[in-house]
């Protein structure tokens, strides 16, 4: 398994599709941290989140024999199809997500009060996300939290790399304005920004 673990995302794909259960190991161990984030962020519920990832690698699998390497990125197809399930599970519940319904996140910070303020800030930042519209809020994380490039995203959500870059700057516009009264809760007075 170790010679694989340099090997890129699509040609692990293809050996997977070829009978190597060691490629589907070292691809799942490197993608399947990335979806479940992405669709914790986007659902705000860990189990759902869980069934959403698992939904994808899934999905993944069952197109690894027809897989075409030079049309799209592995990690980038991952990411809309996460996407894609992940809105059709929002689209399916339409109500609001109660604070008591997001899940904290734990940074494995030693300090007791520094990870007490790290889950605050993981908190806020999520609850202020779910303020924001939908596609907003995508665009946000999958940039910001996720460090995908503008084009990647515009990929994932079947939109221009323009309309990326004007949710990506009007969703940290709004996060602004919704996180700016805790900014002395959550350890920022001192920052300008």
């Amino acid at each position: 398994m170790t010679d694989l673990s340099n090997a890129p995302d699509a040609a692990l794909l293809v050996a997977y599709a070829n009978g190597d259960p060691d490629a589907a190991t070292v691809l799942t161990r490197r993608l399947l941290p990335k979806v479940l984030g992405q669709a914790t962020r986007m659902l705000n519920d860990r189990a759902e989140a869980e069934d959403v990832a698992q939904e994808a690698m899934i999905r993944l699998w069952k197109v690894a024999p027809d897989w075409r390497q030079d049309e799209a990125k592995v990690s980038t197809w991952l990411y809309r199809v996460v996407a894609n399930l992940c809105t059709d599970r929002l689209r399916k519940r339409r109500g609001n997500v109660g604070l008591d319904q997001i899940a904290e996140v734990d940074d494995g910070n030693p300090s007791a009060a520094r990870e007490l303020q790290s889950k605050r800030r993981v908190f806020a930042l999520k609850y202020a996300l779910a303020q924001l519209p939908e596609r907003q809020a995508q665009a946000v994380a999958l940039r910001h939290l996720e460090g995908l490039s503008n084009p990647e995203i515009a990929e994932i959500m079947d939109i221009t790399v323009t309309a990326v870059e004007n949710l990506t700057a009007r969703g940290k516009r709004s996060l602004i304005v919704l996180l700016a009264e805790q900014k002395a809760e959550l350890g920022f007075e001192d920052d300008t920004t």
